[in-house]
């Protein structure tokens, strides 16, 4: 092994050497003396040097010589044989030999694929290939799917800030001198919910994107969407934002109705993120926060884009045209196996 010593080692490679070539004429004690180290250490680099030579001189690994507990060969060479052949995570190799019947941990066989040099997916796939295929998530009828998500906004002094005047100008000026004072604009966070099915849309401009927060919104969209015809939210799809992955949103989106499941996912919330961005693109760049917040109710009523009328097409039963319907493309696990073991969530 050819790793440097530390850096207070009073012996480099080279000073072993220069410590045998005077050991070769003088007593190794005097010279140790020289090279302020002891005899004993000195008298070990000159044994070491008589029985292997120069590569006695170079540092060797720590490691034990016998590991009665180290993952056996054949298992390695199994692990192997599955990231380089179908490319999967550790996550996904851990639960495949759980399930053949050789139990191995994921933090364990992460550290085997770093020490192959297979941690990394581009290790594997220099071009950029991949085995993950997106899968379509088709919300089926009024409720089936709706999705969450909060947008922080800054708020915008009244008659525009300095992207409107510029940074030189009396406005911005007027800003920074109430910053000095300690009063400061702040954030509003846009709250929006939508139904994957119709694109019914709602969202309300809240202080904060708490859990407390994020358990009112879904209480207000719940209701507000019963009355524009969808009375049961199964399934609600949101990121893995904080207020989300709290218990009391847990407890608030499952209860409520006896089948709802409560899917986290990064990539299948583009849906509200789409909407809270129209939202926001249907007012002036130079219009005020309470501008904004106060235009937000007449979107609502539908001057977005994303807006329907609802009540023909729940009433009538039939799917809504093509122009309203909505289809979030994601790598969504579609067998058992693969619901077991994303849980966990690799995505190396």
């Amino acid at each position: 092994m050819t790793s440097p010593t530390h850096a207070n080692a009073p012996l480099s490679p080279e000073g072993r050497r220069r410590l045998i070539e005077r050991c070769r004429t003088r007593p190794i004690s005097h010279v140790a003396a020289e090279m302020g180290i002891s005899r004993a250490t000195a008298s070990k680099w000159v044994n070491r040097y008589k029985r292997f030579g120069k590569t006695g001189l170079l540092d060797r690994s720590s490691s034990p010589a016998r590991q009665p507990s180290a993952t056996p060969g054949c298992l390695v060479q199994q692990i192997e044989s599955m990231r380089r052949e179908h490319k999967w995570s550790a996550s996904r190799i851990a639960f495949e030999l759980e399930q053949a019947g050789t139990p191995v941990s994921r933090r364990t066989i992460t550290r085997l694929l770093a020490q192959l040099g297979l941690n990394r997916r581009n290790f594997i796939d220099p071009n950029g290939e991949t085995n993950r295929e997106p899968q379509s998530i088709n919300a089926k009828r009024p409720g089936h799917m709706v999705h969450l998500d909060v947008k922080k906004v800054g708020r915008i002094p009244d008659g525009g800030g300095w992207r409107a005047h510029g940074k030189g100008s009396e406005k911005a000026k007027a800003v920074a001198r109430t910053k000095t004072r300690g009063a400061r604009t702040g954030y509003i966070y846009l709250h929006s919910a939508i139904d994957g099915h119709t694109r019914l849309a709602y969202a309300e401009a809240l202080p904060d994107e708490r859990a407390a927060t994020a358990v009112a919104f879904l209480g207000q969209a719940r209701a507000w969407f019963a009355k524009h015809g969808i009375t049961r939210i199964e399934r609600v799809v949101t990121d893995n934002g904080s207020c989300y992955r709290s218990a009391a949103f847990r407890e608030a989106s499952g209860p409520a109705d006896t089948s709802a499941s409560r899917h986290t996912r990064l990539d299948t919330t583009a849906k509200s993120s789409a909407t809270t961005g129209s939202s926001l693109k249907s007012c002036s760049t130079r219009a005020s926060g309470a501008r904004k917040q106060n235009a937000l109710p007449r979107w609502k009523r539908g001057t977005g884009t994303t807006t329907i009328t609802v009540p023909t097409a729940l009433t009538t039963g039939n799917r809504l045209p093509l122009q309203h319907r909505h289809t979030s493309t994601t790598s969504w696990p579609h067998t058992s196996s693969q619901r077991a073991y994303r849980g966990a969530g690799s995505r190396r």
